[in-house]
């Protein structure tokens, strides 16, 4: 699509007639936008004094002909299989980005910003890998991306982050920012199932994709928590810059140990910023304390703790995913949209506001550690690895060798060791050390112990 004229005035839509959404994607978000705005079209236009009356103008599918489950018969002759018709159809003034993906997702959201058109969009990998040339359309177009949804489902973090809090400097963000991840989790914990029986209870659930790589790996949360950063503190980050650990690795035996230790085990994302201005952001399983309030997080539930420096610490908890949450973040956008068409207050979206800042190196980040090693079962075995760790200056605050009791005489068995806070960088150091020794039969698992405030 060619842009427009440097010229070109910013769309804005004054009359008292109903504002057209082009949806791009009809799946189970899209479908259940569809059924918010037919179920509470007339709840919103009385909520906001008469100002945002919406309606679906244009719908983007593949198949036209597919059932789907909605609130009402969808009119055939909204359904289109070429996004540039949805585009550039007149009656469309606000594109919902529903598509995923970060190809076409990212040809129709800059088409719509070059259109002047507001843009809704859920797609956390979109923004979090290619943000930066979005988000320099957005301005350059003075045409904002709203993007509640790519976060936390239902929970308001992102609105929350960038009003409610803009008056503070954001020292730190905790969070269990993947539902199905603490889905499986949790039933590890709960019903002592195996990765694989939980992962596949979930599927069974519809919790977790038929592919659900994204989410157990880390790489689902880290897109959101690189947003959240982002959002904080104004400078675009590099997925590859910041360090993911996924929950494949994790063992019932890792879960009864955090128990015993009164810990529980969690995919967590940590946004931290240093004295020096680094922003440190992880994301991996860890050990936090039953006491805190992240540890009562279940299910498919998400929750996000935020400290600001004004407003102290606040947690926001909800469900991080589905079609009716999900749904209700994308509507609350639209509504937004809807009044910077209506009611011309400026740009709303994001803005960044520094060209650059510093991600510290994981290498560079401290915590205490839990590291589970597979041995073969030897006389000094304990004795070689704590020479590696006391030669490089790492304290042992425990050790622990459990013996099946199905096969108390197995030549093979897990080695736990609780290591002191140190940096990340000194332990993987003395771990590909210890990996060459011949009683070590595979890469260590390593979790990090977490002290929250």
């Amino acid at each position: 699509m060619e842009k427009p004229p440097p010229d070109a005035k910013v769309r804005r839509v004054t009359s008292c007639t109903s504002l057209g959404i082009g949806l791009a994607g009809f799946g189970t978000v899209g479908s259940g936008v569809w059924n918010t705005l037919h179920r509470n079209g007339d709840l919103i236009t009385g909520r906001t004094g008469g100002d945002v009356r919406l309606h679906v103008a244009k719908i983007l599918v593949r198949d036209p002909a597919k059932a789907r489950a909605t609130t009402g018969e969808v009119p055939a002759d909204l359904f289109t299989t070429d996004w540039t018709i949805l585009v550039n159809d007149p009656a469309v003034d606000i594109v919902v980005e529903l598509i995923g993906g970060t190809t076409d997702a990212f040809e129709i959201v800059a088409a719509a910003l070059r259109a002047k058109k507001p843009v809704v969009t859920g797609n956390k990998a979109l923004l979090a890998e290619r943000g930066v040339e979005l988000f320099a359309l957005s301005k350059e177009n003075d045409t904002p991306i709203h993007f509640e949804a790519a976060v936390a489902g239902g929970i308001p973090i992102i609105k929350t982050v960038q009003e409610s809090f803009i008056g503070n400097r954001i020292l730190s963000f905790s969070g269990i920012i993947n539902g199905t991840s603490n889905y499986i989790l949790g039933r590890m914990t709960d019903a002592g199932l195996t990765f694989e029986a939980a992962l596949a209870e979930a599927q069974a659930l519809g919790y977790a994709e038929a592919d659900p790589a994204l989410d157990v790996n880390g790489w689902d949360a880290a897109h959101k928590a690189i947003l959240l950063a982002t959002l904080a503190y104004g400078f675009p980050i590099d997925p590859k810059s910041i360090h993911v650990s996924g929950i494949e690795q994790v063992r019932p035996a890792d879960i009864h140990f955090a128990k015993s230790l009164g810990y529980v085990v969690k995919l967590l994302a940590v946004i931290r910023e240093h004295p020096d201005g680094a922003v440190e952001l992880r994301l991996q399983p860890s050990f936090i304390p039953k006491s805190h309030i992240l540890a009562s997080v279940h299910g498919v539930f998400n929750a996000v703790a935020v400290h600001g420096d004004a407003a102290g610490e606040s947690l926001f908890y909800g469900r991080g995913a589905g079609q009716d949450p999900t749904a209700s973040s994308v509507v609350a956008d639209l509504v937004e949209a809807a009044r910077s068409l209506r009611q011309p207050t400026g740009h709303r979206g994001f803005l960044p506001y520094r060209e650059n800042g510093r991600i510290l190196p994981v290498a560079e980040t401290s915590t205490a550690y839990y590291v589970r090693f597979d041995v073969t079962d030897r006389p000094g075995v304990i004795a070689e690895v704590a020479k590696i760790l006391a030669d490089h200056r790492i304290g042992i605050s425990g050790t622990h060798s459990p013996v099946n009791p199905d096969n108390p005489d197995a030549e093979f068995l897990d080695m736990v060791f609780l290591l002191h806070t140190c940096p990340f960088g000194k332990l993987q150091t003395a771990l590909e050390e210890i990996e060459k020794l011949d009683c070590i039969n595979s890469k260590p698992v390593v979790f990090r112990i977490e002290t929250l405030a």
